[in-house]
């Protein structure tokens, strides 16, 4: 994930999550502990489309779905991808089996946001860090899902070093983003779902 999409999210964080649609440019690139510099480009993306109106000492969102959208836009989640096997699991059991350490997305980060899902699906998709790819990918997630041919069914994506902030799942932008980016048909009943229920929040 690109620096500037971090900033997205965390926009998109307090937006959605935290009900915060004024911030400063200043303390986004302190919690994020990038340049200014960074942030500043990133937020002039938005407000060239609308999604953002920036005052001096800070800036609003006007309209999270521009930006949600905007990001979903850039998002190139197959490149983040580090590992994938197939395991022939319920998909249930696949989730139960994961280590402690790592981050739920798209479908399972979807199902434990809201409790419920719009249709079964059969893959999972995790998060794990740079470190965790050299001691768990090649280690302990090898060793329990080993390289198997077929049609893969784990995704591993690469985890940035601020996701963990959000907790065990992806907070509900970066799940409507990466559900957004996938191919599986049932992945389009997920996004309708999404902004079924955050239909007062994207507008």
């Amino acid at each position: 994930m690109k620096k500037s999409e971090g900033v997205y999210r965390e926009i998109l964080y307090q937006a959605i999550e935290k009900k915060n649609r004024t911030l400063t440019q200043s303390a986004l690139a302190k919690t994020l502990k990038i340049s200014l510099s960074t942030v500043h480009a990133s937020i002039q993306r938005l407000e060239q489309i609308g999604a953002v109106h920036v005052k001096k000492r800070n800036f609003a969102v006007v309209d999270i779905k521009k930006a949600l959208y905007f990001w979903a836009s850039i998002r190139n989640l197959q490149k983040d991808i580090i590992y994938k096997t197939r395991i022939d699991k319920p998909v249930v059991e696949i989730e139960k089996s994961m280590p402690d350490h790592i981050i739920f997305g798209a479908y399972t980060s979807y199902k434990y946001h809201f409790n419920d899902v719009p249709a079964d699906y059969s893959e999972l998709y995790i998060y794990a860090d740079k470190e965790e790819i050299e001691k768990e990918i090649k280690g302990e997630i090898k060793k329990r899902f080993p390289e198997k041919k077929g049609v893969p069914n784990l995704f591993v994506i690469k985890k940035d070093v601020l996701i963990e902030k959000y907790g065990k799942k992806t907070t509900i932008a970066n799940t409507f983003v990466d559900l957004w980016n996938l191919k599986e048909w049932y992945a389009k009943e997920f996004v309708k779902s999404m902004e079924e229920k955050l239909h007062g929040i994207l507008e």
